[in-house]
């Protein structure tokens, strides 16, 4: 070999055990991650059912004409709010004063025909002992009198209902509310009286209070008459449970009201039963008719604990948290999860205690066994919360 080439590896050799040194040398392990960590809130609360429903009004009343004539005057415009007795139609009153003018001055015809029967009769009883008239003629005396104040009381009535129909020609609001559009325009005949084919002129819909309807199915409905049987209130029929609801548009349930009615039997056909809340509404937005999602107590009051959605992870059909021991190592723990809570939590009704620290931040980033370095936050209504 020559010379040169035995020193050329010479040289090379030292290069290569470096090289191979280096390449033995284990590489330092990645530092546990950061998670944060938060113990469950516990917090007395209650299960949340919720239902799709329909507002209804408290009173929904047509108006239609009680006697009959040329509709004279409108008094309202067309969708406006109107209070109880607000004057609304006017039926031409002239007929009617005519028929009252007539009734009145019949009756005092009638009044002075009975004036002089009683004179009369009067007379005839000191007759009939002076045996100056017969006992036949007193009769027809007396039963002249009789008549007279029978034609006296037929007239009266006569002259009240007459009254009264002058009064029908004023149709005025029965209840409080906001009424629809005419369907009558003045100068048209409406039928009045009491059959079927009486005018509609209008109607009006109560609005505040208004009622939310919905339905309930036979389970729940179960459920609840349990609760209520054991003296537990829930949904009961006396009313007085507070509810909420929120519109299409809203994201909270921030309208309260309270149950004021369940139904007497279960549809046959639906197998669901109907329950009614009465929510305020004084800015009269809650329209009869518009749709709503009610929630309504499920359960009884009892001490849950809250943890965020973020801390709850799944594998399969079963949830999991992981919590983080003494050591700084995440265990897996299995869970039953309940509905959200008002404030957006996860109620966990088995699985995990009150002292443990959930990983509430960061659960995808760790596996169960490995070493975790914890950021310890508290837990709020929007869910994690850093401790100051």
């Amino acid at each position: 070999m020559k010379k040169s080439t035995i020193a050329a590896i010479v040289m090379i050799a030292p290069a290569l055990a470096a090289c191979g040194q280096s390449q033995s040398q284990p590489k330092s392990a990645p530092p546990p991650p950061q998670v944060t960590i938060a113990k469950p809130v516990t917090r007395q609360i209650a299960d949340q059912d919720e239902y799709v429903g329909r507002f209804v009004a408290v009173d929904s009343v047509e108006i239609r004409a009680r006697v009959s004539g040329y509709l004279d005057q409108i008094h309202f415009r067309d969708g406006q709010m109107v209070k109880q007795g607000d004057l609304l139609f006017t039926i031409d009153k002239r007929p009617f004063q005519n028929t009252v003018a007539q009734a009145r001055g019949t009756l005092a015809q009638a009044k002075a025909n009975l004036a002089f029967a009683e004179a009369d009769l009067e007379r005839a009883k000191q007759l009939v002992r002076d045996r100056t008239i017969t006992e036949q003629t007193f009769d027809q005396r007396t039963q002249a009198q009789r008549g007279a104040a029978a034609s006296v009381a037929a007239n009266e009535a006569a002259v009240r209902q007459a009254e009264l129909d002058l009064e029908f020609t004023e149709l005025r609001a029965p209840v409080a509310g906001r009424i629809g559009d005419r369907r009558v325009s003045p100068g048209n005949l409406v039928t009045g009286g009491a059959g079927g084919t009486t005018t509609m002129l209008a109607n009006i819909v109560s609005l505040d209070p208004i009622r939310f309807e919905f339905t309930m199915d036979e389970a729940s409905y179960l459920r609840y008459e349990r609760f209520s049987g054991s003296g537990k209130e829930v949904t009961g029929r006396e009313g007085g449970v507070i509810v909420g609801l929120k519109l299409l548009d809203e994201k909270t349930f921030e309208h309260r009201g309270y149950m004021d009615f369940v139904d007497n039997a279960i549809d046959k056909s639906s197998g669901t039963i109907r329950g009614r809340a009465s929510f305020s509404n004084p800015n009269v937005v809650l329209t009869p008719g518009m749709f709503g999602r009610i929630r309504v107590p499920g359960s009884p009051a009892y001490n849950a604990m809250l943890l965020p959605d973020a801390a709850i992870g799944t594998e399969q059909i079963r949830k999991f948290v992981l919590v983080v021991g003494d050591d700084n190592t995440a265990v897996q723990k299995y869970v039953t999860l309940g509905p959200l809570s008002a404030d957006n939590l996860r109620i966990i009704k088995d699985g995990i205690n009150a002292g443990d620290r959930v990983i509430v931040n960061g659960l995808m980033r760790v596996r169960p066994g490995q070493k975790v370095t914890p950021q310890e936050q508290g837990v709020g209504p929007a869910g994690p919360q850093a401790k100051s």
